[in-house]
């Protein structure tokens, strides 16, 4: 099989032909149709998470074939198409996972990072921590659904059904959560980086009722805000930009240092907290919106063998909505 790995952080992937394993018990083995780049894959390669399992394949937005199966796995058959997202795999045992958190496992193990993933021709998965796949969605497509739509369907959750949303960062997660909050009834605004006309007009043709940039003013008084930019300072002006007991929620996994800030504006019964990875029980709500909706996703398609310029691009902000990876 073919991947392009990641040996040493700060470094690009390397293109590495490597034996084909068949999968364990419990484990099934999929032919990668479609893999996305997320943010996350490039905070791995470029050394901001610490402690990747190396070398590593990255890749966690993967859409695959089934093509072999371990003993005991029900779930699954060869020919299945099925998703593998994020999490990867949790203890079972902890107290988080006793009570339904199993995001918060302190022994969690996460696909591309101590996990083999979809930069490449092939991956094995857990089982129990794949899901069947929409079928109105093509490969490419629905391969944003795996993270961008999943991390975004939690942070929506983390909102709550704010009448009046803030989006901060309008790239691939926010382009699919708005759709999902048009869908529930909300109104978003759009908060790009000064001066990116592309994406502010991306936001408006995605269902944003407003956009502007994130060093100014909100139209109006948001009743919450996700921050999807991994730009500490944005904290402070969505904390700004919200109404007295309204919500900041953080959606990234990695995010710059927040700066200093007056407690007035975190007054007031404001809420700023943040989310972590995702259950399986949040990709079974999500994906059953996506399979009863028509959700858009804008995709850029690059070879597999092309993966650090898909990082390089999304590096340099020159993507609007997702870079998709096609073996």
């Amino acid at each position: 099989m073919l991947a392009m790995q990641l040996t040493d952080p700060g470094q690009k992937l390397a293109l590495r032909r490597l034996a084909l394993r068949d999968p364990a018990p419990g484990q099934i083995r999929v032919k990668v149709l479609a893999c996305a780049v997320c943010r996350t894959d490039l905070h791995v390669v470029d050394g901001e998470l610490p402690h990747p399992r190396l070398p590593i394949t990255p890749g966690h937005e993967i859409i695959g074939r089934v093509d072999a199966v371990g003993d005991a796995v029900t779930r699954f058959k060869p020919g299945d198409r099925v998703g593998i997202p994020w999490l990867g795999w949790t203890c079972g045992e902890c107290e988080f996972c006793r009570r339904g958190e199993e995001n918060l496992c302190p022994l969690a193990q996460f696909t591309g990072y101590q996990i083999d993933g979809g930069f490449a021709d092939h991956a094995i998965a857990d089982a129990r921590y794949c899901f069947a796949v929409p079928e109105n969605y093509s490969d490419d497509h629905a391969a944003p659904l795996m993270c961008a739509g999943l991390i975004g369907y939690r942070a929506l959750k983390a909102a709550g059904m704010a009448k009046r949303l803030g989006l901060y960062g309008f790239g691939a997660a926010a382009h699919i959560a708005v759709q999902v909050a048009r869908h529930r009834g909300q109104d978003v605004y759009a908060f790009v980086r000064p001066g990116d006309v592309k994406a502010a007009t991306f936001a408006k043709e995605m269902g944003c009722v407003w956009a502007g940039d994130s060093d100014g003013l909100a139209p109006v008084a948001l009743d919450a805000a996700i921050i999807f930019a991994p730009a500490g300072e944005l904290v402070p002006a969505a904390l700004r930009a919200v109404r007295p007991g309204g919500t900041v929620v953080c959606g990234g996994i990695h995010m710059s240092d927040i700066p200093s800030f007056p407690y007035s504006i975190l007054w007031m019964e404001r809420s700023l907290r943040s989310i972590a990875n995702l259950t399986r029980k949040d990709a079974e709500e999500f994906l059953a919106i996506a399979a009863a909706t028509a959700i858009h996703t804008e995709t850029v398609r690059y070879p597999l063998t092309k993966a650090n310029e898909a990082l390089s691009d999304l590096r340099d902000g020159n993507l609007t909505g997702a870079a998709v990876l096609i073996p």
